[in-house]
């Protein structure tokens, strides 16, 4: 089988880096150039030594004339920003591209200007938003050629809530998502408050109070507007847990009625597991895969809703694959199908 050649834009960073790991375990794909500004002339095994042995390729600085003539697929792991422009130029050359920034996934251009404080790049009225779990009926990612990869609290916090809310259990108003990540979270370029003394040994929220810009991408996905969100920063590396609670708009549904509206929504989708215990982002690390529960907190009369994943895989890298499986008409799985790792 002739394998297609892929490409991965911005290799220095981790989640390039995850996609490089996942992408030379896919069956149908290998990886013909790895392209990033800051690296480029480095081989990627010195920059990320797991590589040693496996993929002897050299990171080089961005061309798009290059990629086109050596690539089918395309995947953009560029800050927002920096992503659209050169996402564009790759489109237009007519490559299936896959990008990975924020900069194509809100399609309200004054509400993407208003959340990132500069003018939304017009391709975001053309890409398909990549969160396949929670896609319609009428949405049909085969030959799909431009996908914005959601974020990766936006794809847990949806992934726990959507269901619940489509179904008509929860009301619109007063939801609340409480969510934690790891630091790799927050990419690559050491900052102060990343820095190992900084985060270790404590938790802290940020951006508080309606500030983080993967909020609008929830209330997008989800048709409403006015969630709480607040992210918090944990001494870890990969792995995000949302716990979000809502109002139930039947107080005396029976607990296990939200659990069985996640397993009737997801059934037969194959990433997604239903558990019957608070989900532990370490039962998720380095797969694509989510644990969502669902119960009702009765004294309270809330729902609480809660999904783990691993950031850089579901919540990145390994979307992005699927998506890109799903676009070219590829089983869903390949080169998806590895197991968590635990411990």
């Amino acid at each position: 089988m002739d394998k297609t050649p892929v490409a991965v834009v911005g290799a220095s960073g981790y989640t390039g880096a995850e996609l490089v790991r996942l992408l030379l375990g896919h069956p149908r794909v290998e990886v013909s150039g790895l392209y990033a500004r800051r690296a480029a002339g480095e081989r990627l095994s010195a920059r990320f030594p797991q590589f040693a042995g496996r993929l002897d390729l050299s990171i080089e600085p961005f061309s798009a004339d290059d990629v086109a003539a050596r690539a089918r697929i395309a995947f953009s792991c560029l800050p927002h920003g920096e992503s659209s422009p050169i996402v564009r130029e790759l489109y237009q050359r007519g490559l299936t591209v896959l990008d990975l920034s924020a900069d194509l996934r809100l399609r309200d251009a004054a509400a993407y200007e208003m959340w990132y404080g500069h003018p939304a790049d017009p391709l975001c009225r053309e890409a398909l938003y990549g969160l396949p779990e929670l896609a319609g009926p009428d949405c049909d990612f085969r030959g799909a050629r431009l996908i914005a990869v959601p974020g990766c609290y936006a794809t847990t916090a949806l992934l726990a809530l959507a269901p619940l809310y489509r179904a008509g259990l929860v009301l619109p108003s007063g939801l609340v998502v409480d969510a934690k990540s790891g630091v790799s979270g927050a990419g690559r370029t050491p900052s102060a408050d990343t820095h190992f003394p900084e985060i270790a040994e404590g938790v802290r929220a940020y951006k508080v109070a309606g500030a983080h810009r993967h909020t609008p991408e929830i209330e997008q996905e989800l048709g409403i507007s006015g969630i709480a969100f607040t992210p918090h920063l944990l001494p870890m590396s990969r792995g995000i847990l949302a716990t979000c609670y809502a109002r139930p708009t039947d107080p005396d549904r029976p607990a296990e009625a939200y659990e069985q509206a996640l397993a009737a929504f997801y059934r037969g989708r194959p990433f997604i597991t239903i558990v019957t215990a608070p989900p532990d982002t370490a039962h998720v690390r380095g797969s694509n895969r989510a644990h969502l529960f669902a119960t009702l907190d009765q004294r309270a009369r809330l729902v609480i809703a809660m999904g783990a994943i691993d950031n850089l895989v579901k919540g990145a890298s390994g979307q992005a694959i699927q998506c890109m499986n799903l676009a070219l008409g590829w089983p869903e799985t390949e080169g998806l199908e590895a197991t968590a790792v635990f411990p």
